[in-house]
């Protein structure tokens, strides 16, 4: 049921709406319908939550451009997706995907979003966490309800690559390299992981509802991070020049839009994926049923159209992988 909108996310959403802008605490209160008293009171509560507000006696208020806390308001201001996606924003929370796959097992609809400033357990595929440090990143579930059958799931995780590389390229500058099937990598280093779980409906084959979670790092770890992940972790350059808010709108609006085309039958995106692979013409370690089991040796030929990995292995025999319980490690 949805709640009664406070002054404060009223007086948010305007200052996202034009940030780095100075807006009179009159033509606020004009616009709300309220006091100054209360647009005054909204501020006080914003600049105690992190917000980067000025205040002027003579001018009015200003949202720092370079003021960076994640919220529904900041993210709903940059989403270009039509209708626009219900998002849900949390400070803290276990996991993102979590709370989505049970929201998606109570109706919540297509394109709805949840995002953290912090996950305490935060998950990867095959089972391993995901390194979710405090206001140093975007972790992001969305839900989908696409119209196709099961076998062309590995479809969602290509797609989620490419929508994410795009936008690290549009709002950060950075170009970025796809590790097959669902991690992105930036000067030879993790920058993201993406966790696609879906529910299908067994007698018509068809999925019912699929959750894709996104971890991007936007910060050098803290002292915190797992030994593990020392050698691979990246991160995206710039000292948070860039708006996390703005970054995660265009995911999520990259994402629906692609999503609706790969409904439609329109792969042309798995192109993109293809020209921004880092195991194309490469040998890479195969592990089947995870890392705990051997590795057995290939050679990567390409990418089918349906984002599946064709490799050749030193026997001679050739076979394309799907996601699953497998992962791939360069040589």
């Amino acid at each position: 049921m949805k709640g009664k909108i406070s002054v404060k996310d009223r007086v948010l959403l305007i200052l996202e709406e034009n940030k780095g802008n100075t807006i009179s605490g009159e033509a606020l209160a004009k616009a709300l319908n309220v006091s100054r008293a209360a647009v005054w009171k909204a501020m006080k509560a914003l600049q105690s939550e992190g917000y980067e507000i000025s205040a002027s006696t003579n001018k009015g208020y200003c949202l720092d451009l370079n003021s960076d806390v994640l919220s529904r308001q900041g993210i709903e201001s940059y989403v270009r997706a039509t209708p626009q996606p219900k998002v849900f924003v949390y400070e803290t929370i276990d996991s993102t995907n979590k709370l989505a796959k049970r929201m998606a097992g109570e109706d919540a609809a297509h394109g709805t979003c949840i995002a953290a400033n912090l996950q305490t357990e935060g998950r990867g595929r095959l089972g391993r966490n995901f390194y979710s440090p405090a206001h140093s990143g975007i972790y992001l579930s969305i839900i989908l309800r696409p119209e196709m059958d099961m076998t062309k799931a590995t479809l969602l995780t290509s797609m989620a690559s490419v929508a994410v590389a795009g936008a690290i390229s549009r709002v950060c500058g950075i170009e970025t390299e796809i590790k097959w099937v669902n991690d992105l990598y930036y000067a030879g280093k993790k920058v993201c992981g993406i966790l696609t779980e879906a529910v299908t409906n067994f007698e018509t084959g068809k999925i019912e509802s699929v959750v894709i979670g996104i971890g991007i790092n936007c910060a050098p770890p803290g002292p915190d991070m797992p030994d593990e992940l020392r050698d691979i972790y990246g991160f995206i350059p710039g000292g948070f020049s860039f708006s996390r808010n703005q970054l995660t709108a265009e995911v999520i609006s990259r994402i629906m839009a692609l999503c609706d085309e790969v409904e439609m039958g329109n792969l042309s995106f798995i192109e993109e994926y293809k020209a921004r692979s880092m195991v194309i013409g490469k040998d890479v370690n195969v592990f089947k049923g995870g890392l705990t089991h051997d590795p057995i040796k290939a050679h990567v030929n390409d990418i089918d159209k349906f984002g599946g990995l064709m490799v050749q292995y030193e026997n001679g025999s050739k076979e394309t992988l799907i996601s699953g319980e497998i992962s791939v490690r360069l040589a």
